[in-house]
């Protein structure tokens, strides 16, 4: 027989119980350990609740082994892509990618972020869109926001002459099994009404391809580097590249500013720099590199939801997702690797963009920046084998 006192007991036993249990709950739950390898909204929430303090690194910063199957030379998203792809879909182990500064620091954290395929030629055509249809499921693969924005890209036409050739573009788009679509002046306007389409060239149509937009270019090169990471790739900070180690018709190893490094094969993605590590190497590349200036106004609320180019007033002009005005133009008439801006160019931006867009003459610069493009004599990247048995390009893709 249960006295009245025991049962007293029992209940306050039990009501005990429902009062640790989600105490206990909670705290499986922040012990977790999945939380710390997958970014989700599930674990943003239990990292949340547990202060932020269990977060793992994105990718480890490792110091160079003396061998390796490959060795990249750049670390932006040409060199972290090559490695990542190495590492995952071919199975390669032993991958090192040697960045002489910080990742991302070169021209893949100073480009303007557009991702497009509107391209004429087949070649061209069916790479890009390779490219784009990669971009549209990237933030998936790689378990990271890489800020993909499909939001169009407009290009206009300034006179019948250029409509023609904007019509013969789109056409050549659509054969190739590329979206376009022409626009008139009317669709312009209602697609972008802050544009001024009677500047003093006209506006007289244009053509839009709607599955382009931007992409944040910091978060892909940070999204590959984790990729990479967590596919055992050794991802090597502060590593510049002094010179090479030749023997034969190969090259044994490079000669960095952290000791020698020897591999069986080697890979030059560095973009605007990629001539003058090659010539160290003993490769003389058909390339010259110029500086590409940008910059950044001033954030304002949304104004602007497409890309917007003009290849008669030269410039193109995109929102960022803080707010930004992003500015790009033509590239420096003359050869050079400098990575800063020159007032004259920044000027002529200033002013194109003011010609389509007046209400952005009040805005403020906020920042300008260059990056160095290496351009080929037809303006198509050079991507394969070299005359050097071992050693792997990926260069010269420039502004074509």
């Amino acid at each position: 027989m249960i006295t009245p006192n025991e049962s007293k007991q029992e209940d306050m036993g039990q009501d005990k119980g429902r009062q640790l249990r989600p105490r206990v709950l909670l705290a499986a739950f922040l012990r977790y350990p999945a939380a710390m390898r997958s970014y989700s909204a599930l674990s943003l929430l239990r990292q949340g609740l547990a202060g932020h303090r269990g977060w793992d690194r994105a990718w480890r910063d490792a110091d160079p082994a003396s061998h390796y199957d490959v060795v990249i030379i750049g670390g932006g998203g040409h060199g972290l892509s090559t490695a990542y792809y190495l590492a995952r879909k071919h199975g390669l182990s032993k991958v090192a990618v040697l960045e002489r500064g910080w990742l991302g620091g070169g021209n893949s954290g100073r480009n303007t972020q557009v991702c497009r395929s509107n391209y004429f030629y087949p070649e061209s055509a069916a790479f890009y869109e390779h490219s784009l249809r990669l971009f549209e499921s990237l933030g998936g693969e790689l378990n990271f926001n890489v800020m993909f924005s499909p939001r169009g890209n407009l290009e206009l036409s300034h006179g019948l002459e250029e409509l023609e050739i904007n019509r013969r573009w789109a056409n050549a788009m659509t054969l190739n099994g590329i979206d376009s679509e022409l626009l008139d002046r009317d669709d312009i306007r209602r697609m972008v009404p802050i544009l001024d389409l009677d500047c003093r060239f006209p506006v007289v149509g244009g053509f839009v391809q709607r599955r382009a937009g931007i992409a944040r270019h910091d978060a892909v090169a940070w999204a590959f580097a984790r990729g990479a990471s967590a596919h055992g790739v050794d991802i090597v900070q502060r590593c510049e590249v002094l010179g090479f180690e030749r023997g034969d018709s190969r090259i044994r190893a490079v000669n960095t500013s952290r000791g020698t490094i020897a591999a069986d094969r080697f890979a030059l993605c560095v973009a605007g720099h990629s001539g003058a590590l090659a010539a160290k190497a003993g490769l003389r590349l058909p390339i010259h590199s110029i500086a590409l200036q940008a910059m950044v106004t001033e954030p304002v609320k949304p104004v602007l939801d497409t890309v917007v180019g003009s290849a008669v007033i030269h410039c193109y002009v995109s929102q960022s997702d803080r707010g930004e005005i992003v500015i790009g133009g033509g590239a420096d008439p003359f050869n050079s690797y400098a990575q800063r801006g020159a007032l004259p160019t920044t000027q002529d931006n200033a002013a194109a963009v003011r010609e389509l867009f007046p209400g952005f003459g009040r805005l403020r610069v906020m920042r300008q920046w260059a990056g160095v493009c290496d351009i080929a004599p037809d303006s198509s990247p050079v991507v394969g084998c070299t005359p050097i048995e071992n050693l792997y390009l990926s260069a010269g893709w420039g502004t074509g």
